[in-house]
């Protein structure tokens, strides 16, 4: 799993096996270590839910887990649908806007050791 952040934009990039584990276990889960101590680690999660009624995100403890409602998550894993995204107010000014998306094969970098697990780019499948 991919992960980008910009200001207050997350993006999450799924190869096909990890999509395929959110839509088996409805988790899937990464970490990214800064340091020895347990508190120096960030990680991020993506759940599928039957609590939310749209993409949601909690953070504490240095986790970032983002909620996805059960059917959308379901038909997104299972469909050709590129993205589920949403923009969550933070409060009366601010915004977070987080995109989950599939992560498709990169045209211009045929080396990419992700390539064999990434989805086909649906511009090479045009050709």
């Amino acid at each position: 799993m991919k992960l980008r952040i910009k200001g207050n934009s997350i993006r999450f990039r799924l190869l096909q096996s990890e999509v395929k584990r959110l839509e088996a276990a409805a988790t899937i889960t990464e970490a990214t270590r800064f340091g020895i101590r347990t508190d120096q680690t960030l990680k991020y999660s993506i759940a599928v839910s039957d609590g939310v009624d749209e993409l949601s995100v909690e953070f504490s403890d240095n986790q970032i887990l983002i909620l996805l409602p059960e059917t959308e998550a379901l038909e997104w894993c299972r469909g050709d649908r590129a993205g589920i995204e949403n923009n969550i107010e933070v409060d009366g000014e601010t915004t977070l806007h987080v995109l989950i998306e599939k992560d498709y094969a990169c045209m211009t970098r045929p080396d990419d050791p992700d390539r064999a697990d990434a989805f086909p780019n649906p511009a090479e499948l045009a050709r």
